[in-house]
């Protein structure tokens, strides 16, 4: 496997920068932003927009791209219907959700998850960094082996 295919130990941050995502795209009443604005966020740096567009874009198990847009979002908040009101910072019921007009049920967003559901992440990211310490350290078994032999043929040589 190439070290582009390994994004969780491509940047040696890179296990916190996506646990650092993860909780603030959770909870953020606004469900998608820009990559700028999620790197202002996230890290205080709007500049950053490039460096967390290359986070959302090698974690898709997390992070979802708006195609044609430079926004994401939290790919577990999708699963959650567009009504939750950012002002009053709760959830709008069936009842009262019927009642809206188009233009205010626009304005609802997808709800915050519960520290569970972030909690659930994080450890998911966890087990993903681990896998793949685990998986690079597995595909360099035979390195001992080649420098043994090469000893031995080297030994055999002199």
């Amino acid at each position: 496997m190439k070290k582009s295919e390994y994004p969780y130990t491509a940047n040696q941050n890179r296990l916190a920068d996506v646990i650092a995502a993860i909780q603030v795209m959770a909870s953020f009443k606004n469900h998608i932003q820009t990559f700028g604005d999620w790197g202002t966020r996230i890290c205080g740096d709007e500049n950053a927009s490039e460096y967390w567009e290359n986070v959302f874009r090698q974690h898709p198990e997390f992070f979802r791209i708006n195609i044609g847009k430079s926004e994401a979002s939290l790919t577990w908040r999708h699963a959650y219907q567009k009504r939750y009101d950012v002002d009053l910072e709760e959830k709008v019921v069936l009842s009262d959700y019927q009642k809206l007009d188009a233009k205010k049920r626009s304005l609802l967003k997808r709800n915050p998850l519960t520290p569970s559901d972030i909690a659930t992440l994080i450890q998911a990211a966890i087990s993903l960094h681990s896998s793949e310490i685990d998986h690079k350290q597995d595909s360099r078994w035979w390195i001992p082996g080649v420098f043994a032999l090469a000893g031995v043929v080297i030994g055999a040589v002199i």
